[in-house]
């Protein structure tokens, strides 16, 4: 029998590439935490200590075994001068009709943020220092670092005029913004490990299909994104790139990053991605938030969860959700969801697929 780990020790293992006790459950599930808790977004997501309680309630209630601080995709624009529409139930948002880099020449003139005074970075930092103190020492604690290099530069340039910008600017320019758009993430990245966070994580969607071909992403995003990870884990934190939607033309190459951990949505043939990244990258991910973790019901969540660890037979892999939960999420669902990855995700049923 292989002996109970915490959920902790059980993160560790994953990442260390032991076989655990059970595999991990880190869901994306910040705004169903901020729920659980009895508050609204706009509640916490300028109070990093509001956002730490969320989490502990949350995971003492579901006994999942890492938090996810993640407030929204605007905190990194704001703290260089992007305008944020707050909103009451839903993550703020870069108002990109007012873009910061009204010429991409601007670029040079740029700040490098100050984590503990810039913006609201610091809230983020309070999250994970509040959350490390109150259950780090048994719980998986992930200090997300907002967005990557390319949705940073999306961001602050405005996502349409970017594009156009791919197209038409020149080649140093685009790089130029690139690389400081790397910089001011690996500021935050490496804030993150100081804060005591057990690993770190970008969110990247603008460099995903949904807005950029295969072609552009290898072209503009995979470089910075190599030279981000490289840079952050060489600070001694492990490195996670979530890049939203399919990411099937994309996967192999998000591979080569280097990061320990990709964390995968739910359009991600996980099987062929467990064969196309390399053996000791994690998989994190990739169960379906709306359908079956909101609209389904707990049968459909037990057949989701098993047949997502059978194709990858629990081989470096963190059960989540492919993206972030909704805070509709039904809490029967919920549960549902944890009890079938620890049925499935057991060490016995592992070693069963494994040795099939």
């Amino acid at each position: 029998m292989m002996k109970t780990m915490n959920s902790l020790q059980r993160c560790m293992a994953v990442l260390n590439g032991e076989t655990p006790d059970t595999l991990p459950v880190i869901p994306q599930c910040f705004m169903l935490a901020v729920e659980t808790a009895g508050m609204k977004i706009s509640d916490v997501n300028k109070n990093g200590r509001k956002m730490a309680q969320a989490h502990i309630i949350s995971q003492e209630r579901y006994g999942y075994d890492g938090c996810v601080i993640d407030f929204d995709d605007a905190t990194i624009a704001e703290a260089v001068g992007a305008k944020v529409i707050f909103r009451d139930d839903e993550p703020a948002i870069v108002d990109e009709e007012q873009p910061v880099l009204k010429d991409l020449r601007d670029v040079y003139d740029m700040p490098i943020p100050d984590p503990l005074k810039s913006g609201r970075l610091c809230e983020w930092l309070e999250a994970t220092h509040t959350l490390v103190d109150a259950i780090g020492d048994h719980v998986f604690v992930m200090g997300r670092a907002d967005q990557g290099p390319f949705s940073i530069a999306c961001l602050l340039r405005g996502a349409t005029q970017f594009m156009m910008d791919l197209l038409t600017e020149d080649k140093q320019l685009i790089n130029d913004v690139l690389d400081y758009c790397r910089k001011i993430s690996a500021v935050f990245a490496k804030a993150q490990k100081d804060a005591g966070a057990h690993a770190t994580s970008i969110g990247d969607a603008f460099a995903g299909p949904n807005l950029i071909s295969p072609d552009m992403y290898r072209e503009f995003a995979l470089k910075p994104e190599q030279k981000l990870t490289e840079e952050v884990q060489a600070y001694g934190i492990p490195f996670s790139i979530h890049i939203c939607g399919n990411t099937n033309g994309i996967i192999q190459d998000m591979g080569t990053t280097g990061a320990k951990i990709l964390e995968v949505d739910w359009l991600l043939d996980i099987k062929e991605a467990r064969r196309l990244v390399p053996a000791d990258t994690v998989l994190m991910g990739n169960i379906d938030p709306s359908f079956p973790l909101v609209h389904g019901t707990p049968e459909e969540i037990e057949i989701a969860v098993k047949n997502l660890i059978e194709a990858t037979q629990g081989r470096r892999h963190i059960i989540s959700s492919g993206c972030a939960m909704g805070r509709n999420t039904p809490p029967e669902n919920f549960e549902t969801f944890i009890a079938a990855a620890r049925r499935y995700g057991s060490y016995e049923e592992i070693m069963k697929l494994q040795n099939h």
